[in-house]
């Protein structure tokens, strides 16, 4: 008999290890709660783990086949989706909010055996239109929607008769044992919303989630029974890494929150739970500290106090507190990523010196890339080259002239899923990954985005224009609300839709915003380079269609006539 010795360095790497462990080690801890709901602690979650489990086993479920999960955010969505990993399948998060066609696509293109749905989610589907589903299963008890497989039907009705026989004492610890990934092995199939129409599966190997939790555990100061408000979807994979798999893996409690988590809800989610970290989109950001900030600051009296520099410091303390308290009063740090701060916003946030860093990164690397704690971080940048990663810009002068970022690493994915031609634009022999992304990057190594390569426009002579400069300067004039620049005839057009809300309230009419756009148009091009002039202003009557991570659908919007 041979004396086997499991290889170290792939045990080390192994992400399931993380959860396992976690499990094992914080049994008694509450683990997952719904906000306002109920709460699950981490035996429970191995108990329903291992019910799915049977499921999948009973259903003859194998190990690499694809299970899909598509419904918002929620304790039940973390448990199927571990369940899924641990039992050696492939997860296809899908997210709530693609129309129905696109799940069917998706559902189809993945070739996913078994479908998890959120009961909203339902309401919408057509399981005609996915004829290789095995079953569709609701995913807050795992009954049954669909059965196309009599195996499946036995196993759900015979479950608790099944877990019963399986674990005749009681479930304890010692009988946890999970699937040993490795690190080339497909875990997670997921389908880019993607700025440009079309979604493509990337596939994501075990050594991408392994390589992001361990970044995580490396730069957030999270430990177990620390508290964190989970409001990115998880189908992405920012809201899934730093939102979910690393707070799980840290022994922490998530609470979710199950509804459109707009800013009302998000603030009082924060007073109630009081997190230890804060991971946002820039856009929640803005709107919490537009909304219930700046408005407070903007008299003339604060306007003069904040020039005096004695006051200054004391008032910026006090403005600080404000803030901090905004997001529940408790947190180390604010994380914000998924798109590009407004820089109105940022200089606000360096001035009272509160503690957000941006980080950088995108599905295909599952998903960071760059990030700098924020006592090191420069503004304006999103961070070095995280750990574990290596990231170059493609250019002759990277501190000047912006060129394409590309990057490697054990976070890059393996390639899009059935679709070699795709992978080959953005994936080298080397296993250097395009990102499409162009930036600067100065001696230290911070990266500077200046914007998507496609979105950028030619001007007359040739110049590079990147409109999501203008549309930054754009966004802090009176009743903006969002905009986009866009190219007709060789000249730019901006694309505005104002804040009626806020432009009815100050007694303007239709004609009145009209005017102030006009007066916008003259003073942003009183502020912009002369090639990168604003010809005319289009007022739009309702906000621009978005990906889920709230990207606008720019290419919706370049044919825009005026």
């Amino acid at each position: 008999m041979h004396n086997f010795q499991p290889n170290v360095h792939i045990m080390e790497q192994s992400f399931i290890a993380y959860i396992e462990n976690s499990i094992k080690k914080n049994w008694d801890l509450d683990a997952l709660t719904d906000y306002k709901g109920a709460t699950l602690q981490y035996k429970d979650v191995a108990r329903k783990i291992e019910k799915i489990h049977i499921i999948f086993e009973e259903s003859g479920i194998k190990k690499g086949d694809k299970i899909a999960v598509c419904g918002r955010n929620s304790s039940h969505w973390g448990v199927t989706f571990l369940a899924t990993l641990t039992y050696g399948a492939v997860v296809v998060p899908i997210l709530h909010e693609f129309k129905a066609d696109n799940v069917h696509n998706i559902v189809n293109h993945s070739e996913a055996r078994l479908l998890f749905v959120g009961d909203q989610v339902w309401e919408n589907l057509n399981e005609s239109a996915m004829p290789l589903l095995e079953g569709i299963m609701l995913m807050t008890d795992y009954s049954i929607l669909v059965s196309r497989s009599e195996k499946l039907s036995y196993a759900r009705e015979h479950l608790n008769e099944l877990f019963g026989k399986k674990f005749p004492k009681n479930f304890r610890t010692e009988h946890i044992s999970y699937h040993q990934d490795h690190p080339e092995e497909l875990a997670v199939l997921n389908y880019t919303s993607g700025t440009t129409s079309y979604s493509k599966g990337v596939m994501l190997p075990y050594r991408s989630l392994w390589s992001n939790i361990r970044f995580a555990f490396s730069v957030l100061p999270l430990k177990a029974g620390d508290k964190l408000v989970c409001m990115l979807p998880m189908a992405h994979m920012y809201g899934l890494a730093f939102e979910f798999l690393y707070e799980f893996s840290a022994g922490c409690h998530i609470y979710y929150l199950t509804r459109m988590p707009s800013p009302k809800i998000i603030f009082q989610a924060f007073a109630e739970v009081k997190p230890n970290l804060v991971v946002a989109v820039p856009l929640i950001i803005e709107k919490i500290i537009k909304k219930n900030v700046l408005p407070k600051l903007e008299t003339p009296t604060m306007k003069l106090l904040l020039k005096v520099p004695i006051i200054n410091d004391k008032i910026k303390a006090t403005i600080r507190e404000q803030v901090v308290s905004a997001f529940g009063g408790n947190f180390a740090q604010v994380v914000v990523g998924g798109a590009a701060f407004n820089q109105e916003v940022e200089q606000f946030l360096r001035m009272i010196d509160f503690p957000y860093t941006l980080g950088y990164g995108m599905t295909e690397c599952g998903p960071i890339i760059c990030y700098e704690d924020w006592a090191r971080f420069k503004a304006g940048s999103c961070g070095k080259a995280a750990l574990n990663m290596e990231v170059k810009v493609l250019s002759p002068d990277p501190e000047n002239i912006p060129g394409e970022i590309i990057c490697r690493g054990p976070n890059v994915m393996l390639g899009y899923y059935k679709n070699e031609e795709a992978t080959r634009e953005v994936l080298d022999d080397e296993g250097w990954l395009r990102t499409g992304d162009l930036a600067l990057m100065d001696a230290e190594g911070n990266l500077t985005i200046k914007g998507r390569s496609k979105n950028m426009l030619l001007g007359p002579s040739g110049q590079n224009i990147y409109p999501e400069e203008i549309e930054d300067k754009l966004n802090n004039l009176p009743y903006v609300a969002e905009s986009i620049i866009v190219q007709q005839n060789e000249k730019l057009v901006g694309l505005v839709y104002p804040d009626f809300e806020d432009a009815f309230a100050h007694g303007l009419n239709n004609d009145d915003i009209e005017r102030v756009m006009e007066e916008n148009r003259v003073a942003l091009n009183a502020e912009i380079p002369a090639y990168c002039q604003i010809y005319k202003m289009k007022i739009y009557p309702e906000e621009f269609e978005k990906t889920p991570k709230k990207s606008i659908k720019r290419f919706l919007y370049q044919e825009a006539k005026g």
